[in-house]
């Protein structure tokens, strides 16, 4: 018999919690039969997104609002080609530009990037009420007192979250007691001061050249309200890392 939920209960995990428990988990191989009863591995782009909640864990099949898979990396991906993210009915535009997702102790633990779902054939397609959001973690190993970090990104496997828009407030976009928040602010506000740590993220920010393929100023706005309050310039973030040997291309 198939295992569900009680009712009133959801699955509603932080973005905190998709990277570094459910993603980093999947990465490692720990907890595999926990994890995919909520969370199954589904390449998104081999279906339209209206028919990917059939196909959500066995935990979740009756949630209406959002719906989580794994996804691999595709093989032209990992010969160096660009992801293709055509559907039978569509394609997926990535929309911003890639933010950071941070720890609650103010951590840098993953990239995030939005995408919204076209119906039909670029450059008439028509834009619809489906979202996603592609996570991916990052790991980089600790700074010395003679060395940079240096940052990596776990490509082999993304963490997708897909939902309908609605102007409703859904329980994933919940905000931080207001005491976090408030803290959270005031170190974004020392972060900026610090003119060291604006000059390295502003050199990154300006060598880009696709709006598509770089990582947004974390000291700037975010790309949702929900992480405004996170979006902060750590002493171990972004300033202390060894930039070079960070590939933002996929």
């Amino acid at each position: 018999m198939e295992d569900q939920m009680t009712p009133g209960f959801r699955f509603y995990p932080t973005e905190e919690e998709l990277v570094s428990f459910y993603l980093r988990s999947k990465l490692q191989g720990t907890r595999l039969l926990d994890i995919d009863r909520v969370i199954p591995a589904v390449d998104v782009y081999d279906y339209n997104p209206w028919d990917l909640p059939q196909f959500a864990g066995e935990r979740c099949r009756g949630d209406r609002e959002q719906w989580f898979f794994f996804v691999p990396r595709q093989e032209r991906v990992a010969r160096g080609g660009r992801p293709n993210r055509l559907t039978e009915q569509g394609y997926w535009k990535a929309t911003g530009s890639p933010s950071f997702v941070y720890s609650s102790q103010d951590r840098i633990i993953g990239k995030k990037r939005t995408m919204v779902f076209y119906a039909g054939r670029a450059p008439h397609g028509r834009k619809t009420v489906w979202k996603m959001n592609e996570y991916k973690a990052i790991e980089f190993a600790e700074a010395s007192s003679s060395t940079l970090a240096n940052p990596q990104i776990w490509e082999e496997l993304s963490l997708c979250r897909v939902y309908k828009k609605t102007k409703s407030v859904r329980a994933f976009d919940r905000r931080p007691p207001l005491d976090v928040a408030v803290h959270h602010q005031n170190v974004a506000t020392t972060s900026q001061q610090s003119q060291p740590v604006a000059d390295a993220t502003n050199n990154l920010f300006d060598n880009s050249s696709s709006d598509d393929h770089h990582i947004a100023n974390p000291c700037q706005s975010a790309e949702s309200a929900n992480t405004n309050w996170d979006m902060t310039v750590q002493e171990n973030g972004p300033g202390s890392w060894n930039w070079e040997c960070f590939d933002f291309d996929n």
